[in-house]
C-alpha cells in the first residue's frame, strides 16, 4: 500500500516527505528502514523532477519561480541520506553519495550560486597549500553561519507576525502599509529558500573533503590487504574499473537531465496539473481545448433547455471570435499535414524515377508534339487564307501610285 500511496503523491508532498526524513536522520538519527525509504522517495522526486523540465541549463537562479526553487536541494538531501545507508561496501556507499554532492554542486555553478573562492579552488587540479586550504575553511564557516542567523532571523520575522496577526481583530481595518507587509511573504520564502541553498552548499563542499578522504584511507586499506595474491588483486581492479566506468556513465545520464532536456510535457495544462497533484507523469493524456463560457454564473456548465437560456448565455460575448483548438492541438494538425505531404512526395519521386514512368513520358511526348504541330499548320493555313480573302493583291497602293 505504501508504494501505491507514493506513486499517487504530488510532487511537493514527496518533497515534503524527504525532507522530512532527511531532517530527522541529520538531526538525531533513524533506523536503516527509514534512511532507505527516504532515498527512495527523493529519488522519486528526482526523476518527476526531470520529468517535468522544471530546470534548464539556459538559466539562473533569478529565472527560476520561488515555487520550484526548493526542488534544488533534491540531489543534495539524496547525497546525504545515501552517505547514511548501512551497507558492507562502504566504498560503493562513499563513491554514490559524492556522485550525488558533485551533481547538487555542478547544477548550484550553473545557476550561480556557488561562490567564486570555492569554484577556483575546484578549478585546480593540484592540491593547494595548508594555509589556502585553512583561509578556504574559514570563509567557508563564516559563510555558513551568516546563513544559519538569517534563516534564523527570518524564521523569528514570521512567527512575530503571525503572533501579530491572530492578536489583531478579525473586523479590524487594513491600515496603509500593512498590504506591503503581506506582499512581502513571497520575497522573504525566497530569501528563505534561497540562503538554505547556499547554506546546503557549504555543507556540500565540507562533505564532499571528508567523504574523498574516507574514500583514500579505505582504498588504501583494501589495496594492502591485497597485496599478496597478485591473481586476486587483478581481479579487484578490474572490478574497480567496471564498476567506476557504470558510475561514470550513471552520472553522465544525470548530469544529462539539465545538459539535454528530457521528453517534455508539451501541454501546459498539463504540466500544471502533475505540479498541483491532479494528474501523474505517468498517465497519458490529450491536448483537449476547452472554448472559454461567457454569460451569467447560473448557466456556465449547464445545459441551455429552453429559449430564454440561450438567448440569456449570450449576453456579454466577446467580440472577437474564439479559437476552435488550442495551440498543442493546431502543432500536430499540423505536423500530421506535414508528414503526409512528405510521404505524398516520396511516393511521387519514386514514380518519376521508375523506367516505366520516364518510357511512357517519352513516348506520349513525341506523339502529342506531333500533333500539335500539325493542328499550328492547319490553323496558319486557314487564318493566311482568310488574309488574302480580305486584302486582294494591289488593294491599299492606288494612293501611293503618281497617277492615281
Amino acid at each position: 500500500m505504501g508504494e501505491v500511496s507514493r506513486e499517487e503523491l504530488p510532487l511537493p508532498s514527496l518533497f515534503e516527505r524527504g525532507r522530512k526524513i532527511h531532517q530527522i536522520a541529520t538531526e538525531s538519527g533513524c533506523d536503516p528502514d527509514a534512511v532507505r525509504k527516504g532515498c527512495e522517495v527523493l529519488e522519486k522526486c528526482e526523476d518527476m523532477v526531470g520529468k517535468l523540465g522544471l530546470f534548464s541549463s539556459n538559466e539562473t537562479k533569478d529565472d527560476i519561480s520561488t515555487a520550484n526553487l526548493k526542488y534544488i536541494l533534491v540531489p543534495y538531501f539524496l547525497g546525504e541520506l545515501i552517505e547514511k545507508i548501512a551497507q558492507d561496501d562502504r566504498l560503493q556507499i562513499l563513491k554514490a553519495s559524492q556522485a550525488k554532492l558533485k551533481e547538487f554542486i555542478s547544477f548550484c555553478e550553473i545557476m550561480e550560486l556557488v561562490p567564486e573562492e570555492e569554484l577556483e579552488a575546484v578549478a585546480q587540479a593540484k592540491p593547494t597549500a595548508f594555509a589556502d586550504q585553512r583561509a578556504r575553511k574559514i570563509a567557508r564557516f563564516k559563510r555558513q553561519r551568516a546563513a544559519e542567523s538569517k534563516l534564523q532571523e527570518i524564521k523569528e520575522r514570521k512567527e512575530r507576525r503571525g503572533r501579530s496577526t491572530r492578536a489583531a481583530a478579525p473586523s479590524a481595518p487594513v491600515e496603509a502599509g500593512e498590504e506591503d507587509v503581506l506582499d512581502d511573504d513571497g520575497e522573504e520564502e525566497r530569501e528563505a529558500w534561497l540562503t538554505t541553498i547556499s547554506l546546503a552548499v557549504c555543507k556540500a563542499l565540507d562533505l564532499l573533503e571528508m567523504l574523498k578522504k574516507e574514500e583514500d584511507m579505505l582504498s588504501a586499506v583494501k589495496e594492502r590487504q591485497l597485496k599478496g595474491g597478485e591473481e586476486e588483486f587483478s581481479e579487484v581492479v578490474l572490478d574497480e574499473r567496471s564498476k567506476k566506468a557504470e558510475s561514470w556513465h550513471r552520472d553522465a545520464a544525470i548530469r544529462a537531465q539539465y545538459t539535454k532536456p528530457a521528453q517534455p510535457i508539451t501541454c501546459a495544462t498539463f504540466a500544471q496539473d502533475v505540479l498541483e497533484g491532479r494528474a501523474k507523469v505517468s498517465q497519458a493524456h490529450e491536448h483537449k481545448h476547452q472554448p472559454m463560457i461567457f454569460g451569467p454564473a447560473s448557466l456556465v456548465g449547464g445545459g441551455l433547455t429552453s429559449e430564454r437560456e440561450r438567448l440569456a448565455a449570450q449576453v456579454f460575448q466577446p467580440m472577437h471570435r474564439l479559437p476552435t483548438m488550442s495551440i498543442e492541438e493546431a502543432g500536430l494538425k499540423e505536423m500530421e499535414m506535414m508528414n503526409k505531404w512528405q510521404e505524398r512526395n516520396v511516393k511521387l519521386m519514386e514514380e518519376a524515377n521508375s523506367a516505366w514512368y520516364k518510357d511512357n513520358r517519352k513516348l506520349g511526348t513525341s506523339e502529342n508534339d506531333n500533333e500539335d504541330d500539325d493542328d499550328d499548320a492547319v490553323q496558319k493555313a486557314r487564318a493566311f487564307d482568310d488574309w488574302k480573302d480580305d486584302n486582294p493583291r494591289g488593294a491599299g497602293n492606288k494612293k501611293l501610285t503618281p497617277c492615281g
